[in-house]
């Protein structure tokens, strides 16, 4: 099957969350790539097990993030582990690195190492905060990115601490812009032959997708204050936020005051149906819903509230959110075989090309499971790839 990256050449030298996940997504649009990882112990992240959980031995972390790869392990001190990253270079289209400043350059692998090779290459360098100054040294980890770039601050009740979000969000949302950045060069090497270096950090990238937040706080002066209710985002007013029903939780989102208290049977909201007032007195306004919510199941409110166009929806967990039916419709949920994980469920490819569709076509590769493969490719012989293996270099 043709894909929309056939014949697109990707040197991965990620680890760990954010750099795997972007060349992760361009394998998925059918780039190939080529996963350079320390020979033995390969990427760091194949240790990583949340509560101790593996499939088959393997780490659910690393499986997440490592599809659609071919994995070439190598002693990269070696001259000769060297040459064959020289010989990559050379086919490469683009090259992805997520080390701290300066690694890359000591083994001899910086950008203008590879663009001696390749001038056309496209290359990659993604860190915690950027190439240089006052924190360029320190730990780029998503917790610490959330929390410096005032994400927490957001979410969570008055008066108590900020509270993270439950996922990845930094290091995620640094994979997708390594990504447009990449596409965006690719396109326009092919206008003009020249290749590039990127540089994308996590800093910048989770500043820049609070872009709405930031565009009030500068210009107005005016910090975000968090209410008692814990509301979804410290800027929206009542009735904005997750409730308590009689047997789980719903959110009621943007909604109209009247419908809703007619819904509730509650005329007494239609008092604070003022937009000021909405906001000033969001925690009234918020335990006052909650109190009638909670008298009835999460399906009956949903129902009901839907019946009249409001902004509605209950709140699923995990395992629920497989079950969904519109998430069943789009076929969001798939599987794979791993030759030692055995059937392996994920999240699917979330985009669609109508020409070009996306695929799983490789499980997430063990250590060096393509070593040979990917030698022979680069011309070397048997000969020569079974000395290699004598002097362990691979």
């Amino acid at each position: 099957m043709e894909h929309a990256l056939s014949g697109v050449k990707v040197l991965d030298f990620t680890h760990l969350l954010q750099g795997p996940f972007a060349t992760q997504m361009l394998g998925d649009l059918g780039a190939d790539v080529i996963k350079i990882e320390r020979k033995g112990s390969g990427d760091s992240y194949r240790q990583w097990a949340f509560f101790g959980y593996r499939i088959g031995g393997e780490s659910p972390c690393y499986l997440a993030f490592n599809r659609n790869k071919r994995s070439l392990a190598l002693n990269l001190k070696s001259a000769e582990a060297r040459e064959i990253i020289y010989k990559l270079v050379q086919e490469c289209d683009i090259a992805v690195e997520n080390f701290r400043p300066g690694v890359m350059e000591k083994l001899g692998f910086g950008y203008e190492d590879l663009k001696q090779i390749n001038p056309r290459i496209i290359y990659c360098s993604s860190t915690g905060y950027g190439q240089d100054g006052p924190y360029a040294e320190l730990p780029g980890q998503d917790l610490m990115i959330q929390s410096l770039s005032g994400l927490t601050t957001l979410t969570g009740r008055k008066n108590e601490p900020p509270v993270p979000l439950g996922t990845g969000i930094a290091d995620q949302l640094g994979a997708f812009n390594i990504v447009y950045s990449v596409l965006s060069a690719l396109y326009y090497r092919e206008k003009t032959g020249k290749g590039q270096k990127i540089e994308v950090n996590l800093f910048q990238c989770l500043l820049a997708h609070q872009l709405q937040e930031f565009a009030v706080t500068l210009n107005s002066g005016r910090l975000f204050e968090r209410p008692e209710s814990g509301i979804a985002h410290p800027g929206q007013s009542a009735p904005f936020g997750i409730y308590q029903t009689s047997d789980g939780y719903m959110c009621i989102s943007v909604n109209p005051i009247p419908v809703l208290a007619e819904v509730l049977r509650d005329e007494g909201l239609n008092a604070y149906n003022d937009p000021q007032t909405l906001y000033e007195k969001r925690d009234e306004v918020f335990f006052r819903i909650q109190a009638s919510v909670v008298k009835e199941t999460t399906a009956y409110w949903v129902a009901k509230m839907l019946k009249r166009d409001m902004w509605v929806s209950e709140v699923k967990n995990h395992l629920e959110a497989e079950q969904d039916p519109q998430a069943v419709h789009l076929q969001a949920f798939t599987s794979y075989r791993h030759p030692v994980a055995g059937e392996v469920k994920t999240v699917n490819i979330p985009v669609k090309l109508s020409e070009t569709p996306g695929e799983i076509r490789r499980h997430p590769p063990q250590v060096g499971e393509q070593n040979e493969e990917i030698l022979r490719e680069l011309g070397y012989s048997e000969e020569a790839i079974t000395a290699m293996k004598q002097n362990e270099v691979i």
